[in-house]
């Protein structure tokens, strides 16, 4: 029995979507492997609690650098790893895998995306841009002569896309998304409090927090980290407005990005948009005001996908399905 998979490759987190049950599988793309030996020690989950706090000789890294293959063979091992998860025991045929890729990919990114699913045991693969695998997740009929927009911001990458008739009309990938936010609130705690703190630090802040408009009411958070002069452990309290201020030049490169896209659609499409609005999907989507600052810039009512962060999986699984059902006509 031939089992169909869809997985969202995501620079964050990895995403596997099993026809018949959904997206079953969620865990980062972290690798936790032991430089001495070259084994892996740990995948997804229990890597991600290891990074920032690991001896010498064994390192956690994201072996998927904004959306693209940045160490190949810990990549085929991670794919293998979530698709033998995810297929249980049941590996009588291999598995058709659609895989997403984001849309400003080159020729090579492709096929070392392509090579690394087959040498994960896929016995056809298929790859779909992000931004289209978004709207079929977001339940938008893509097939229709009609234009829609996307703005899929991911962990390492935001992908936004005017689509019609099942393609991408005009498109843009900017290497701007989730990670940078958090680098951004890094930067803003070392300039402003003097404290040093992790990257999962400062994506705790981003999720409790974090807010790209100002709000009617400031919520404020305690971060511990390193005193910069003392070299001591310090506790400081950071509030939202210091957030709005840490993202305001990361957000607002994805609004200008927005805007270049816009600028480029043709008129018929454009007058669809005003009609249906801009969707935005990813885990990038989930910061607060950004629906507001995108729809502030550009006047277009701007909404989120329900379940962000699974949309782009589940249309990448249902983009199988689709191909399945026109391989059998």
């Amino acid at each position: 029995m031939s089992v169909d998979i869809g997985i969202d490759l995501g620079t964050a987190s990895i995403l596997v979507y099993v026809k018949g049950k959904g997206v079953i599988l969620k865990e980062p793309s972290v690798v936790a492997f032991d430089r001495d030996t070259d084994a892996i020690k740990a995948i997804g989950e229990e890597a991600r609690l290891m990074l920032g706090r690991t001896p010498g000789n064994i390192v956690a890294i994201r072996p998927l650098r904004q959306g693209v293959i940045s160490d190949y063979t810990v990549t085929e091992k991670m794919i293998k790893y979530f698709v033998q998860k995810a297929m249980g025991k049941r590996t009588f045929k291999k598995p058709r895998i659609s895989i997403c890729v984001p849309s400003g990919v080159t020729e090579v990114e492709r096929k070392a995306v392509e090579e690394a699913t087959y040498a994960a045991g896929a016995r056809e693969v298929y790859l779909i841009e992000e931004p289209v695998a978004a709207a079929i997740g977001a339940g938008i009929d893509i097939s229709k002569a009609c234009g829609n927009m996307i703005v899929d911001i991911g962990g390492g990458t935001s992908d936004i896309a005017v689509i019609s008739l099942g393609g991408t009309v005009v498109n843009t990938s900017v290497k701007i998304a989730g990670d940078d936010f958090d680098e951004a609130i890094v930067r803003f705690m070392r300039k402003k409090h003097n404290l040093l703190i992790g990257e999962r630090t400062a994506e705790d802040i981003k999720i409790k927090i974090g807010t790209t408009y100002q709000m009617m009411e400031d919520e404020a958070v305690e971060v511990r980290g390193r005193n910069l002069v003392t070299g001591l452990p310090k506790t400081v309290t950071v509030t939202s407005s210091e957030t709005e201020e840490a993202l305001r030049e990361t957000t607002g490169q994805i609004v200008e990005a927005v805007i270049g896209v816009l600028e480029r659609t043709p008129p018929e499409l454009s007058a669809d948009i005003l009609d249906r609005g801009i969707m935005l999907t990813g885990g990038g989507a989930m910061l607060r005001g950004l629906e507001e600052l995108i729809e502030e810039r550009t006047g277009i009512n701007t909404m989120t996908a329900e379940e962000p962060m699974k949309v782009v999986a589940i249309g990448t699984g249902q983009y199988v399905e689709f191909m399945g059902n026109r391989r059998e006509y």
